[in-house]
């Protein structure tokens, strides 16, 4: 079943920058893009490296241990050595409030 949870306000989430989540025991990461907000999976899918500590290009993060990296919007593994994707989690805004849809 899902469960929405609140996570913030739309302005806590700056643009352009990778923000880290703990949500119902889960570390996930929030992206900013242009106004659009995307959630997923926080630890890399190669090796345990959270990636709320590393880098935002253009419309992909980045991991900060083996430079892995996942287009924001998919979660899929764009460059080696990571070949798993991210789980990405729906996001629902309600005037300024930010929710998370978990199952």
């Amino acid at each position: 079943m899902a469960k929405r949870v609140p996570i913030g306000t739309f302005d806590e989430f700056e643009a352009g920058r990778i923000h880290g989540l703990q949500v119902d025991g889960r570390q996930l990461i929030l992206v900013n893009l242009e106004g659009t907000l995307h959630v997923l999976d926080g630890i890399c899918t190669h090796a345990f490296a959270e990636l709320a500590i590393g880098f935002l290009t253009g419309e992909e993060v980045r991991c900060p241990l083996h430079l892995s990296q996942f287009d924001v919007e998919t979660g899929e593994a764009v460059s080696p050595p990571a070949e798993e994707a991210l789980r990405t989690y729906p996001v629902e805004v309600e005037g300024d409030a930010v929710y998370v849809v978990l199952d």
